[in-house]
């Protein structure tokens, strides 16, 4: 299984500008698959039916799958510009459309490539960037006494808190990126004298601080 990190983003954006009266509007979506990201297009499609252009780019992380389109703006001058910024951005498993409605004077290759990498860098801006960790999901049950002990530890490895419920047992649910696992556990038993392994529900990426 590859488990290298990677960069994304965490919800719809989008941001736009004018450029000799046409307007033209950056929108990102996370997605993760083809399917996904056409449907973003036909959407966006459907929103902006009275626009000029809806050009569009995506990359997917699974086989590196890469589509644009220049919607019949001239050759390499919409699609392309944009898919240069999104690479640049080191982004997967996003789509961006920019949309252009025309304002009726003629912006020429330059203003054209220019406006449309304009147009995906705005989204981008707009949109939150999340790095997403090869994690694993572990369970740790443990009584109550040894609480203290365990929460001063887990400061030291990279890990997030996902639930802790407390009764005659404290029950926690963490997410630990995957390299850390092993220490942790290795710890953890010499902390409790054995008592404590933690139990490995799956493994998993999710957004982690850096």
């Amino acid at each position: 299984m590859a488990c290298a990190d990677y960069r994304t983003i965490a919800a719809f954006a989008e941001d736009q500008f004018v450029e000799k009266r046409s307007r033209f509007i950056g929108a990102i979506a996370p997605v993760s698959t083809e399917e996904e990201a056409l449907a973003f297009l036909e959407a966006r499609r459907e929103l902006h039916r009275e626009a000029t252009h809806n050009v569009y780019v995506y990359t997917l992380r699974e086989g590196g799958l890469t589509r644009f389109s220049d919607d019949g703006e001239p050759s390499g001058t919409a699609g392309k510009p944009a898919l240069d910024v999104l690479r640049g951005s080191g982004l997967v498993d996003v789509a961006i459309v920019v949309t252009r409605y025309f304002g009726g004077t003629l912006l020429g290759t330059g203003g054209l490539t220019r406006a449309y990498a304009q147009g995906a860098r705005i989204a981008i801006q707009a949109a939150q960037v999340v790095e997403m960790t090869f994690c694993t999901r572990l369970r740790l049950v443990f009584p109550y006494g040894l609480y203290g002990k365990v929460s001063y530890m887990l400061p030291r490895y990279q890990v997030q808190t996902v639930d802790a419920q407390f009764a005659d047992l404290v029950t926690m649910e963490l997410l630990v990126k995957a390299d850390q696992v092993e220490p942790l556990g290795r710890e953890l038993e010499e902390l409790s004298s054995g008592t404590v392994i933690p139990d490995r529900l799956e493994t998993l990426y999710a957004p982690f601080p850096q």
